[in-house]
């Protein structure tokens, strides 16, 4: 089954989010059909935490999800965006959403 595009899937994400209730949008749109997607959490104390696409050999047994690791968490704001700062200079493909986000889970799936 093939993944589904990254412009239909950011889009359904945020308006999920904003649905229930947590403030969500696009900061940088990248690549409509392959783009690779990060996720920037607030957690509303003055932390984020990064979420990336998961290596290619974890998603050998997914579906059409995307499948999402943690790459930084609960760490200081600069750090996260020199991080994708970094990561867009590298692909410029690249989406970038935030969402504030007062617990942990951002109701995706993510591996460890």
């Amino acid at each position: 089954m093939s993944r589904l595009r990254s412009d239909l899937w950011c889009g359904a994400f945020v308006r999920r989010h904003n649905d229930l209730g947590n403030m969500c949008v696009i900061s940088r749109r990248g690549d409509p059909i392959a783009g690779q997607v990060f996720i920037e959490i607030d957690h509303l104390d003055g932390t984020l935490s990064l979420l990336t696409p998961a290596p290619g050999m974890a998603l050998v047994e997914s579906n059409a999800n995307l499948v999402f690791q943690r790459r930084l968490i609960r760490a200081e704001p600069a750090k996260v965006h020199a991080r994708i700062a970094r990561e867009v200079d590298f692909d410029p493909d690249l989406w970038v959403l935030n969402l504030d986000l007062r617990g942990d889970d951002p109701g995706i799936e993510i591996i460890d």
